[in-house]
Formats: structure tokens, sequence, C-alpha cells
């Protein structure tokens, strides 16, 4: 692997790059996430997975959003970066494991595609946490569950749940678009979220099946999220609206969601290589 050099994949839609810590010769600042994720000035992307050290788990991975801030988790990006592992020869086993921020989290490759490469993974994104204070969200109530709140004038029952990192799910009758790009940044900025969360807007088909759309917390609207399917696979089923087992279904695709009675999520889902490269020395300057 040469000095420098990146991998660009999607898991239904939602991309990022993935860099190997031990394999470039710049420092990755606020100011060179910020452009390698601009369309215009950089690769593009929805992030940057970097792979570290760690002394917990087979990998470490830190996930850096297009705004450079920092993510607990994304259950798109661990598929990309264990495809990442997989193809290009990181791993002994089909099972590993990763550390994200100290998290201890187990992915496995399921299927291959005629070349070996990985297109089928499952990753096990620990518990949901319905505690406001671990979440964290502001509210006066132990729990945040189908409760109506007022964000820019307009009432929305919500579910703040945390997978790793905080969501905020709305239930909806119905998606709109243009709801989702009006309410999504007024929610993921308001004070009742201290470390801003993300939100899903969600509508239940049937009891194995749900919609929805995303605002990605540092990101925006997006086309598929992994964390957000689990934090709405949870939500509904704390509301028993849902089974154990969901389809959720995303403008990118579709992830599927199991959740035992202890609150432990797996999502399995597909993931697909776009491209890889050097950087330039021009952009990385």
């Amino acid at each position: 692997m040469e000095t420098n050099f990146y991998v660009k994949s999607h898991g239904l839609g939602n991309c990022y790059i993935v860099i190997d810590s031990d394999k470039i010769d710049f420092e990755l600042t606020n100011e060179r996430i910020i452009r390698i994720c601009d369309l215009h000035f950089g690769v593009g992307s929805n992030g940057i997975l970097l792979k570290v050290p760690s002394k917990i788990a087979d990998f470490g991975l830190m996930i850096y959003n297009t705004d450079a801030s920092v993510a607990e988790n994304c259950g798109n990006g661990l598929r990309i970066f264990s495809k990442f592992l997989h193809d290009y020869g990181y791993l002994s086993s089909d099972k590993f494991t990763v550390d994200i921020l100290g998290r201890l989290i187990h992915c496995e490759i399921l299927e291959k595609n005629a070349e070996g490469k990985a297109i089928k993974i499952r990753v096990d994104m620990g518990k949901a946490n319905f505690i406001t204070k671990q979440v964290p969200v502001n509210f006066p109530k132990e729990e945040c569950v189908n409760e109506p709140v007022t964000f820019g004038g307009k009432e929305f029952h919500i579910n703040c749940v945390s997978v790793g990192n905080p969501h905020c799910v709305v239930f909806r009758d119905e998606l709109n678009q243009e709801e989702l790009l009006k309410y999504g940044p007024i929610i993921e900025t308001d004070k009742m979220f201290p470390n801003r969360t993300n939100v899903q807007f969600a509508h239940v088909v049937n009891r194995n099946l749900v919609e929805i759309k995303i605002w990605e917390r540092g990101v925006g609207n997006t086309l598929a999220s992994g964390s957000s399917s689990c934090a709405v696979a949870s939500a509904m089923r704390k509301n028993n609206l849902v089974d154990k087992d969901v389809t959720i279904k995303m403008p990118g695709g579709e992830l599927q969601i199991s959740i035992d009675e202890e609150w432990n999520i797996k999502m399995t889902g597909p993931v697909e290589e776009i491209c890889s490269g050097i950087f330039s020395r021009e952009m990385i300057k």
C-alpha cells in the first residue's frame, strides 16, 4: 500500500473515505478533513474513517464528519471500514472487533463476491439507551419516548435514544423532504441536545418495515445511515410498533435491524467500493 493511499466506498449511498493512519505522511487537521470531504475541492465524502491503533480491539477507528467534528458511532461507516480491512488484507478472520472511542464493536463479513471482496457485513451496534442523561438530552423525565416537543414553532412527537451517538426519532404519518430540510437542522442544534443530535423522520409501514428520512449531525441530509436505522428500529420497538426484526427503508436503500430483549442491536447490510487513489500534494498542502 502506497503512502497517502485512500479508499472511497459507500453503504447505500452514504460514502466515506478510509485512511490508514500509518500510511499517511501528513497531519489530518480539521482544515484537511473539510477539504478532503468537499465535493468540489477534495475527493468528496460524507466523512473520513481513520484506522488507528487500539489496546482493546483488533482495530481502532476514528470517525470524522464533513465539518471535522468527531462521531461516536456510524453503522454505514463500520461496514465500509470492515470491507476495507477485509479487502486490503488486514484480517485473519471474518470475525473481528473495532474500537470507537473506547466502545468495543463486533463485526462479521457475511458475504463475498466472485472476486473475494466483502459485499455484506453484520455489525453488533451495542445497546439502545433511552436514559435522557446518557443520550444526552435535556428533558425532565428519565426517558423521552413519544413526547410532544415544539421546534421552530411546530409540535413533533419525538423519541430520544443513543446507539453510541445521540438520535432524535420523529414519528410522522407521512414523510416530507421539505419538512426534513426545514426542521432537521433546527432540531439538530436545539439547546435540548447538548452534543447536537442526529434526526430521523420515520413512518411505520407495517410491523416489519419502516420508512425514514435522515438529517445527520454534522453532515445534513443523508441518503442512508446505519446508526439512524438502529435508532429508529429501537424507538419503534420501544413503542411496540414493530417486531424484533425490522427492515429500515431509506432513500439510498434498506438495512436489516434485529433487536433482542436486552436491547442489543445487530445491523446487516451491503457495502461497495467506489474508487481508490493517492492524495495529491496540491490538495493536502
